[in-house]
């Protein structure tokens, strides 16, 4: 707050100071009801999609202060909660769809989004020693066991700048929870099966404290089906990507600066490649030309066109065979996360935290190649759609075979 000196005067002070004083005074107190009532009213975001450019500011950012004044949306303490993978824990990229959902519906509404602070990690995309398992354990007790703190991955400040954000165990959320208590039926409303259109223009939601809501109980991201309308989308796809912790986006730059000029590929295998027989005996998958498309000579084919030879290219992939990508180095220098053991393994607790700095080289690559194309321009390793059709087709191993 200002303070006001008044310097010393012998002399009896004239009128004239003491009238500015007032109107000064008065002034103020304009400035402050103002912003008063912006505040009250919410805050003002763009109705259109969120460009990278826009959502990556140069500086240091300074952590919202949050207030009273504004109006929350709250979805659950976990992600996916309450729901069917509640329990089970999705991976990464699942959840993120689902909390990308919900960022999605409180930038629509004007809202700030609490946000659960910790995320569950899946056990098998995970290989550090941060899950205990033990038989005597409730449930809660194994989802604290194999979670990790949101701002572990998250750069909630960076966040804010784009989608006012609070965490679930902040004070300001315990404020929030109190303050809506005492109004009451005026503080908070418990809703499902709203759509967002009626929370926004029906003054009873609108005009609410707090919204909680239960989203669908099969994902978050359920309710946003219209994903597929590209004008209804609000934030990229990369929203969360670009706004890993700090410690994380640090590493990225610096294994950057290490490859210098490099392309890179995402080589998505494992769970992705696997096969279930039909009632003949036969295997089928849902990604027939998947297994064949991501072996090394295919993908010396598939991307001699977009790389040129001798160039450094940074794998990330999900294939556990130890030099399985080996082959590519005939035409192409090679290099991986395992390279910059010096610079991730002091930092690195979870697997979570290596695929956000992974994505992060990947997204700085000149030329990147995914596995499944996301969108029409981008360059894939594979013409199958990374969407489950849910037709389990027969795999297809050599160029010459046909779908089946």
């Amino acid at each position: 707050m200002a303070t006001i000196h008044k310097p010393f005067r012998p002399k009896p002070k004239p009128r004239f100071p003491i009238f500015i004083f007032v109107i000064c005074v008065a002034a103020i107190a304009l400035l402050y009801l103002i912003s008063s009532v912006i505040s009250t009213n919410g805050f003002s975001f763009p109705s259109s999609i969120v460009t990278i450019k826009d959502l990556m500011r140069p500086g240091k950012l300074k952590r919202k202060v949050h207030t009273i004044h504004e109006k929350y949306l709250y979805w659950g303490d976990r992600i996916d909660c309450p729901g069917k993978h509640c329990e089970s824990c999705e991976g990464l990229g699942h959840q993120e769809s689902s909390l990308r959902c919900a960022l999605e519906e409180a930038m629509f509404l004007n809202r700030t989004f609490v946000m659960p602070f910790a995320m569950c990690i899946n056990p098998i995309h995970n290989k550090k020693g941060i899950l205990h398992h033990s038989d005597n354990a409730t449930s809660e007790e194994r989802w604290a066991a194999s979670s990790c703190a949101m701002e572990s991955l998250y750069d909630i400040d960076l966040i804010s700048e784009n989608v006012p954000v609070i965490l679930d165990n902040s004070e300001m959320w315990h404020h929030v929870l109190t303050t809506s208590m005492k109004l009451g039926a005026r503080g908070v409303a418990h809703v499902e099966e709203v759509s967002r259109f009626n929370l926004k223009h029906d003054s009873y939601y609108s005009n609410l404290l707090l919204i909680n809501r239960t989203a669908s109980p099969l994902s978050w991201f359920m309710e946003c089906k219209d994903r597929n309308n590209r004008s209804a989308i609000m934030l990229p796809y990369s929203f969360l990507p670009s706004m890993a912790a700090e410690k994380l986006r640090n590493a990225a730059e610096k294994i950057k600066a290490l490859l210098g000029d490099y392309d890179a590929i995402h080589v998505r295998r494992g769970d992705k490649i696997k096969t279930r027989k039909d009632r003949f005996g036969v295997a089928r998958s849902l990604h027939p030309h998947l297994d064949r498309d991501t072996r090394p000579e295919f993908i010396l084919h598939r991307i001699e066109k977009w790389v040129p030879a001798g160039q450094t290219i940074f794998i990330a992939s999900n294939e556990k065979t130890p030099d399985f990508f080996s082959p590519l180095s005939v035409r192409y220098k090679l290099a991986y996360a395992a390279n910059y053991s010096k610079i991730l393994d002091p930092l690195i607790e979870n697997n979570y935290q290596l695929f956000m700095i992974e994505r992060l080289i990947l997204m700085g690559a000149k030329t990147f190649i995914r596995t499944f194309k996301e969108d029409d321009t981008d360059l894939s390793l594979t013409d199958d759609p990374k969407k489950n059709t849910k037709i389990w087709q027969k795999p297809v191993y050599t160029m010459g075979e046909d779908r089946r």
